[in-house]
């Protein structure tokens, strides 16, 4: 990686990826997804890199747990990340627990450059009796773990060598891992949802990183019905309880970064009202029931054109282009979710096309579903105090990007997105609570 001594900082690359996909036709989306992912790589060289995963596995883990093998070595050992010398993965393999089983899977990548990295225990236990890690290289060997949050101290581990951790991770002290309480969950029907956290030490900057994956809408019916959707407000106490878990009085407080598959999706009702400012609808019941089943938006002159026909699972507006213009930003108004969160969350400007959903088709690299309305799903969000150590470090030379990969490529029915940024020297030292425990060199 030559040239990279000539920029000051440490280089952060922070992904999200939904990879459900993946898993459903491995030999033409995984070798898509791997070559776009190591070109960001390529391209931003970061000394830390952050994988979020959801949907690890696919639709059903226990069947593709010979490509969820295959896909982690392939990380862990390409030519691509060779000078990723130490790695801590962690997988969400509890399939066979509902109460347990979220399919999250968090890949976290330290370049050989990086010197002295450190991660939280958050059950402060010693070393030696880390739960059952597979161990690719050497193991974790520091016995001089770092203390300084004053009474309430735990301790942070010097990193070294490969590890993957997949069996219980409730038990694995160097993550907190929870799945929403079933009264989270719609109408109480378990689903995997929750979220994994890790805590990190880098250049003097001590931050939570937090895999995320909150619910979907499970019937475009029902979103269009209220404004916000019922599902937004299920969205939004899910996401306020990760976010008072993390600030709780357990641990000293940090800098975090939360990013995953938020689900977020545009205001149907909105939406469909601008779409369809000048048509007529056409309700449809079910012949038994008298329920809702489909919505028929129709042109009010110009031989009665369809422009939207709604389902359960059926969004099908005739022109694809408002969502692809300008990369669909015009829709940008329609994005509320976070707004609720103001105070306590950043976000980078959007300037991408939204993530989600898009054919699964390995030939169509642009083109959505008629499933969902499309919505910016996945995102990267950001404490205020993540956010002034982001902004601290920018100057003159663009150094923070927030995109999405593989704009031509079909890589499943999310676009993984990503954030790339520099922590600059000293950034964060008013905040560290560990003294110079990193150093780039």
């Amino acid at each position: 990686m030559a040239g990279r001594a000539a920029a000051p900082g440490t280089a952060v690359l922070l992904v999200t990826a939904n990879v459900g996909s993946l898993f459903d036709d491995p030999e033409n989306l995984q070798k898509n997804w791997l070559r776009e992912f190591y070109q960001i790589v390529h391209a931003h060289k970061p000394h830390f890199l952050a994988l979020h995963c959801q949907e690890f596995g696919g639709k059903n883990y226990e069947a593709s747990m010979s490509h969820v093998d295959k896909f982690v070595k392939e990380l862990l050992s390409s030519d691509v990340m060779k000078e990723y010398n130490r790695a801590r993965v962690y997988l969400d393999e509890n399939y066979k627990s509902q109460e347990h089983f979220t399919a999250l899977g968090s890949f976290y990548f330290l370049h050989e450059s990086l010197k002295n990295i450190h991660q939280f225990d958050f059950k402060g236990q010693p070393e030696h009796v880390l739960h059952n890690p597979r161990t690719l290289s050497c193991s974790l060997s520091e016995k001089d773990p770092k203390t300084a949050l004053g009474g309430r101290a735990k301790k942070y581990k010097k990193v070294t060598g490969k590890e993957i951790y997949s069996d219980t991770l409730e038990s694995t002290p160097m993550l907190e891992k929870e799945k929403f309480p079933q009264e989270y969950f719609p109408e109480c029907k378990w689903s995997r949802k929750g979220f994994i956290r890790t805590r990190w030490c880098i250049a003097d900057c001590a931050f939570d990183l937090v895999n995320i994956h909150l619910f979907h809408d499970a019937s475009n019916l029902v979103a269009w019905e209220t404004s916000p959707s019922v599902y937004s407000g299920i969205r939004h106490k899910a996401l306020g309880y990760v976010l008072d878990r993390i600030i709780d009085q357990r641990f000293e407080k940090a800098a975090y970064f939360v990013f995953g598959d938020f689900n977020f999706r545009l205001d149907s009702k909105s939406v469909v009202e601008t779409l369809c400012t000048k048509a007529t609808m056409q309700t449809i019941r079910a012949a038994d029931t008298n329920e809702v089943v489909k919505l028929i938006f129709r042109e009010s002159d110009n031989d009665r054109k369809v422009m939207l026909q709604l389902e359960k699972k059926l969004f099908d507006y005739f022109n694809q282009e408002v969502f692809q213009d300008n990369n669909g930003t015009a829709l940008l108004e329609f994005d509320k979710e976070l707004s609720v969160f103001k105070d306590r969350l950043y976000e980078l400007d959007i300037s991408f096309p939204p993530s989600y959903p898009y054919s699964e088709d390995s030939s169509q690299g642009r083109q959505y579903m008629n499933t969902r309305c499309p919505a910016w799903c996945d995102r990267i969000l950001m404490s205020l105090s993540a956010k002034e150590l982001i902004l601290r470090s920018e100057s003159e030379e663009k150094v923070v990007t927030y995109d999405h990969i593989g704009p031509n490529v079909c890589m499943g029915d999310h676009k993984p997105v990503f954030l790339a940024f520099r922590i600059a020297p000293g950034a964060g030292k008013p905040h560290a609570p560990v003294h110079k425990c990193c150093v780039v060199q």
